[in-house]
């Protein structure tokens, strides 16, 4: 059976655990400098509506690394958002690619696609979801603590990627806090979801008291990608949740990036010893191969 991963939670606890496996492994063959073609000759397609840095890197890199290939298509490049339909779209590439990547706006495309492809299809983000994040998120935090045993506030915006995380969170076991601004909290579907998957998170509006026992804060962008037009609106009701010195302490700091130095987090937090940013970047290509070795 076609396996997809459009949210996180399309993993069992036990593909999670083997999927961060897997990436640990590949990750040491790669400082090893052993070669790890266990996708010889294969193909993924790449669909892109939104441009991106780490996802057309860590995707493309991650197939060249495992003996594959990937091909980038953007917005210009297919027919889908021309006049094709995306269940038709589907079809065809099921035809040609072993594989699809998506990176669209709407939630709704990348699970239709997955409806209708024979392949698997994996979502590289959209309005609701980043799995592909909380992979790499997951297996930073189990390197950095040599486990899950780790107490983790999500502070800012309760968006896609801090949905995922949420439901991440609960698969994994970790103790997780998010703090946002009233109105801006994760919605209730993904904290149900997350009750069911092994527990939700506490919600909180005051940043204060959701770091006071955390060993990691984590925080994302007030204005999304698409939200340009709510900018004045949010950066107001954000006032008080930037990630500052004072805030993180001797915390680890968790941020997906790329950053907006002086909104969410300060210059000076990303630039100190405790940013894990540059890990968690890194950790996009190893957990990414490790999820398509699994699905394909």
């Amino acid at each position: 059976m076609t396996r997809h991963v459009t949210d996180i939670d399309d993993l069992s606890t036990d593909d999670l655990a083997d999927v961060l496996a897997r990436a640990e492994d590949l990750k040491e063959r790669v400082a090893r400098g052993k070669p790890h073609p266990e996708l010889g000759g294969a193909s993924l397609a790449m669909i892109f509506e939104k441009p991106s840095t780490r996802t057309r890197i860590s995707f493309e890199t991650g197939m060249t690394q495992l003996g594959g290939h990937a091909l980038f298509l953007g917005p210009n490049d297919i027919q889908l958002g021309h006049g094709e339909p995306i269940k038709d779209t589907a079809r065809v590439l099921s035809r040609y690619v072993d594989g699809v990547m998506a990176r669209m706006f709407d939630h709704g495309d990348v699970t239709e696609l997955a409806e209708y492809a024979t392949v698997p299809v994996v979502n590289g983000l959209t309005d609701d979801a980043h799995p592909c994040q909380t992979l790499a998120d997951l297996l930073t935090i189990r390197e950095r603590f040599g486990g899950f045993d780790a107490s983790v506030a999500w502070v800012g915006d309760g968006n896609n990627v801090c949905q995922s995380f949420v439901k991440g969170a609960a698969m994994a076991g970790l103790d997780l806090t998010v703090a946002t601004p009233a109105g801006y909290e994760p919605d209730d579907a993904t904290l149900d979801r997350a009750a069911e998957l092994g527990g939700a998170p506490a919600v909180t509006n005051d940043p204060e008291a959701a770091v006071a026992d955390a060993d990691v804060v984590y925080t994302d962008v007030w204005v999304s990608m698409g939200q340009e037009d709510e900018r004045a609106e949010k950066l107001a009701a954000f006032d008080g949740f930037q990630v500052t010195t004072d805030l993180l302490g001797d915390r680890t700091l968790m941020h997906c990036l790329p950053a907006h130095r002086g909104e969410e987090v300060t210059d000076a937090v990303l630039e100190s010893d405790n940013a894990a940013v540059w890990d968690q970047a890194e950790n996009r290509l190893h957990a990414q191969k490790g999820l398509l070795t699994f699905l394909m």
